[in-house]
């Protein structure tokens, strides 16, 4: 129970500026299980009684010492202990706890900016398995990449148009974009929008035309360098530090074209046993376009994602992958985590949904790997250890 002030008596030495007196003191002092209903009727009784200032015997009469009250307690009643009429503070001490108010960390040890690229980085986050991360890393890629200075766009190949809602983009059908560009000879500065989430982020986005483009591409002349010849039309005009192509779950032509038209492969990789499958064909898909179509690509970055550190085959996967892919996989790590996947729902990235959250953080930590690496030209030729 919370507990009503009695009186009992303790020394106290007045600082040099001098207290004055009891009533002074006792009204500047609040117990720790004190309800403000009780410190108002504490401070009350101390104003109907007389000051008073009681030296004390044997001490040193220029020191002052006085008497002063320390507090014991006696119970209150529950009326008493859950008075309402407290209008400053209503909620008695005793309430049950309210949940604490997020607290949104500062970006210290962050740097201001992040360094430019030595060159336009167009990176294809390719990976035919569904479920890996492909849009989640590259819409907070590109957010994180904007927020630390540099400009950014996002093509949207996916005909789900995932990363058109995360980045707060419309792509209702109607709406111009990937599929016009790709088909209709619309050029992508006419069709991109600029994303809520950051003014350095553009978008072209993506909608439902796009489940029909392959179909409609496959009587197309050089129908796997349209994308590629649109971003060539678009970089002669405009200068952008990084552009990232979100593709679909697939090995098909929306795939192969963003395959010809970048330079780098950011392959995410899930942190469980059926992710590596589909690796050694993603590999060969990339050989043959190397070979016949872009001889420029190389899989430079492989990000590790959904890591769940409770689990060994985590830890087995991730290991296994920087054995194969020791020179292009980055030391961060994306973890598992509700707040990456709530912030789609929200039209938002992880690092505006919630910027103190792990995977805020981690997201923040890939993109300053990222570029450093550009800074520093990094570039890692797309071999695999057999082994």
């Amino acid at each position: 129970m919370v507990q009503e002030p009695a009186v009992d008596f303790n020394v106290w030495r007045p600082s040099s500026r001098g207290a004055t007196s009891l009533r002074d003191v006792s009204r500047e002092t609040i117990l720790d299980d004190e309800t403000p209903t009780a410190r108002m009727r504490r401070i009350m009784a101390d104003e109907a009684e007389p000051t008073v200032a009681l030296p004390v015997p044997g001490a040193s009469q220029s020191t002052e010492d006085v008497l002063v009250p320390r507090f014991t307690v006696t119970s209150l009643t529950p009326d008493e202990e859950l008075d309402p009429h407290d209008d400053e503070n209503p909620a008695p001490r005793r309430a049950a706890p309210q949940p604490p108010k997020p607290v949104y960390a500062e970006r210290s040890g962050r740097p201001l900016a992040f360094p430019k690229p030595t060159h336009t980085r167009v990176f294809v986050v390719a990976n035919q398995k569904g479920g890996v991360g492909k849009t989640t890393t590259a819409v907070n890629l590109a957010v994180a990449l904007a927020q630390g200075g540099l400009s950014v766009l996002v093509i949207d190949l996916d005909p789900q148009g995932n990363a058109s809602t995360a980045l707060g983009v419309e792509h209702r059908l109607g709406s111009r974009g990937t599929y016009e560009v790709i088909l209709q000879s619309d050029t992508i500065a006419q069709d991109i929008v600029r994303s809520a989430e950051h003014e350095q982020v553009m978008v072209l986005p993506a909608t439902l035309d796009l489940a029909g483009a392959e179909v409609e591409l496959v009587s197309q002349v050089a129908r796997e360098k349209r994308l590629s010849k649109a971003l060539n039309a678009f970089l002669q005009e405009y200068y952008v530090d990084y552009i990232f192509i979100d593709c679909p779950p697939s090995l098909g032509l929306l795939t192969v074209n963003a395959l010809v038209a970048a330079n780098e492969i950011l392959l995410p990789i899930q942190c469980e046993y059926y992710a590596l499958e589909g690796v050694a064909q993603l590999m060969r898909t990339i050989e043959l376009v190397r070979s016949d179509l872009n001889n420029n690509l190389v899989l430079s970055t492989v990000l590790l994602t959904m890591f769940d550190s409770r689990t060994k085959l985590a830890s087995q996967v991730a290991d296994e992958v920087r054995r194969n892919f020791s020179a292009q996989t980055l030391n961060t790590v994306i973890p598992r985590s509700v707040r990456v996947s709530e912030a789609p729902s929200y039209g938002q990235s992880v690092l505006t949904y919630d910027p103190s959250s792990v995977g805020s953080k981690m997201y923040w930590a890939a993109a300053s790997e990222i570029a450093q690496r550009g800074a520093n030209g990094h570039l890692m030729q797309p071999t695999v250890n057999q082994s």
